[in-house]
């Protein structure tokens, strides 16, 4: 009887850290969300990042999401050093940065930002998001061009 009530306190701790780590993953997907639509928004109008990110919040001030890491991915690619960044990508685009689909740029930005600085994160997550994002937000076949960009400076950032 003992055992089975350990096993039984033993499942519903194993089940508690799953919820939590699925509360985690949408969290940190709500931030890289809100956090593409403020790059997006700042690469279009050029308004000052702080301005941008606290407008985002306010309005979102309800949902879920990891404030923290969409303060940090925001900062990072706005703030950050975007020719950084960018630097990253431009040996494998078959056009000049300025032509690109302003929201894909953006989430090879926050993606490239991610694998760079997010260790902790793995890089098939990272693209995973970032096809996600594109297939929501961006041009109907983006993903695609998102995708073999992102590949590829994957293995050039992280050991793949």
């Amino acid at each position: 009887m003992l055992q089975k009530r350990q096993l039984s306190a033993r499942f519903n701790i194993e089940l508690n850290c799953l919820d939590r780590l699925k509360m985690n993953f949408y969290k940190r997907h709500q931030a890289r969300k809100l956090a593409l639509q403020a790059i997006y928004e700042w690469q279009i109008s050029g308004n000052d990042p702080a301005y941008i990110e606290s407008r985002v919040l306010e309005d979102c001030k309800l949902k879920k999401i990891d404030v923290e890491y969409f303060r940090e991915l925001v900062r990072g690619v706005t703030v950050g050093s975007i020719s950084e960044i960018d630097k990253h990508m431009l040996p494998y685009l078959d056009r000049k940065i300025t032509e690109l689909n302003p929201t894909e740029l953006a989430v090879m930005r926050l993606a490239i930002y991610e694998l760079v600085n997010c260790l902790d994160v793995p890089y098939k997550v990272i693209i995973n998001e970032a096809l996600e994002l594109t297939k929501k937000f961006g041009a109907v076949e983006g993903y695609k061009y998102v995708n073999g960009v992102l590949d590829k400076v994957a293995k050039d950032i992280r050991t793949v």
